[in-house]
């Protein structure tokens, strides 16, 4: 009788109906992968290579030194150093004087301050504008929220005289992004640089934006995450330095990627506290308050990069330069065996076009995985290389239009980048034998 009655009480659904299609997630399987079969990861998007000695010393000496409350909660919002060092930094940058209590928050890295902004903006049957190839979590975190995403791809054009292509050919078509707005958007959702591509949005494109989100009153949640991270002398543009634009952006950062230390989970929002104050309602009721020490060692690698702003020993100056060079090497080695690289402008990040290489790998006719997804399965179980398949930075609609590319990661050792160029090197001699 007992467990009859357990069994009836446990029958209903448990799933909340927000969690419906979207349990499924790419680097829950990718990950897995690459740790049973991959001799080299150039998959997830973290370094294999430490961070700076100034921010490693600053953590020990918060964590070893006298002050015991180092180890005890601070400031729910951010830990009063940190968020007073990122107020004088980012308003350095956007030239206006910002308040560290009501204009900086401090979250549990980018991927929590992403999450409050949903949760704080997004009502049931809002629309949120997401531009493609985007962060994974974007549409997912959207519909948790009871929000339906709106998807606008980047259109690659082909660049003229067989060069390479660059992750600045892929550009919004201007009609097309206005013909997603309506009275139903409530955000539009920019990621510059940009995550998978290492595209940087120009100053004409971001204006583009900012005039539509003008017109139509709209919030920009603005994913700044690899702001430091642009090549070639390009330069990042915050969207919320434009005209109009600071009122209505949230700009969130994150000191994972800015000083190498991903494992830290320390990031931060930037805005006007009449857009601040909703965040700080979700974080308080969900999050609460991130590690104390982190945000310590954090604010100390602030102070001494505002001190060094624009010199050759800032850290934000050498890291672009150091990844600069990795990705140039990963461009020739890609190249060489023909898969098509196009040459990201910034970020971590690397899509090469694996056309040339679909011969290894057979299509599966009516197979509902998208045929990267499969390549990328098969290069990590038979060439012990682990990439990401681009198509999953693509809503379910759109990922067959762009299933031949995979996203390689290249914040990485030497050594690391050596041994996948080994592999390729190997691979592409295979293929050419007879």
């Amino acid at each position: 009788f007992l467990s009859l009655s357990l069994q009836a009480k446990m029958s209903r659904p448990l799933q909340a109906r927000r969690l419906e299609g979207i349990d499924k997630n790419i680097w829950v399987e990718f990950v897995k992968l690459a740790a049973t079969y991959a001799t080299v990861n150039l998959g997830q998007g973290f370094p294999d290579f430490p961070p700076p000695d100034f921010l490693k010393e600053a953590f020990v000496r918060a964590l070893s030194g006298e002050n015991h409350m180092l180890h005890q909660y601070t400031r729910a919002f951010g830990h009063p150093p940190l968020v007073k060092i990122l107020a004088q930094f980012f308003g350095k940058l956007l030239g206006r004087d910002l308040d560290p209590m009501t204009n900086v928050m401090v979250t549990v890295g980018a991927y929590q301050a992403l999450f409050c902004c949903f949760q704080a903006f997004v009502d049931e049957g809002d629309e949120v504008i997401i531009i493609e190839p985007f962060f994974d979590c974007y549409e997912p975190m959207v519909k948790m929220a009871g929000g339906t995403p709106v998807f606008v791809p980047l259109r690659p054009k082909a660049p003229k005289d067989g060069k390479l292509m660059s992750s600045a050919d892929w550009q919004l078509d201007p009609a097309e992004l206005a013909s997603k707005f309506s009275e139903r958007t409530k955000a539009i959702v920019l990621n510059s640089p940009n995550n998978p591509l290492g595209k940087v949005f120009s100053q004409g494109e971001l204006e583009l934006i900012a005039d539509l989100c003008e017109k139509h009153d709209i919030l920009c949640i603005s994913d700044e995450v690899y702001e430091w991270l642009v090549y070639d002398g390009k330069e990042h543009i915050r969207i919320a330095s434009l005209r109009g634009m600071w009122d209505r952006t949230v700009m969130i950062g994150s000191a994972g990627k800015t000083f190498s230390a991903t494992g830290w989970k320390v990031g931060w929002t930037v805005g006007p506290n009449r857009l601040l104050q909703h965040l700080r309602t979700v974080h308080q009721n969900s999050a609460y308050h991130c590690a104390t020490i982190a945000q310590e060692a954090v604010a100390q690698g602030f102070q001494r990069e505002i001190e060094l702003y624009g010199k050759p020993d800032s850290y934000f100056v050498q890291l672009p330069k150091e990844l600069q060079q990795k990705r140039d090497w990963l461009v020739q080695s890609l190249d060489a065996v023909g898969m098509k690289p196009i040459i990201p402008e910034g970020t971590y990040f690397l899509v090469a076009d694996i056309s040339e290489f679909k011969s290894d790998v057979p299509e599966v006719p009516d197979s509902d995985e998208p045929y990267d997804y499969r390549f990328a399965k098969w290069m990590v179980k038979n060439k012990g290389l682990a990439a990401i398949p681009l198509s999953a930075f693509y809503c379910g609609a759109h990922k067959n239009n762009y299933n031949h590319f995979i996203r390689f990661c290249f914040a990485k050792e030497e050594a690391t980048l050596k041994a996948a160029n080994d592999i390729l090197q190997k691979w592409k001699r295979e293929k050419t034998s007879p």
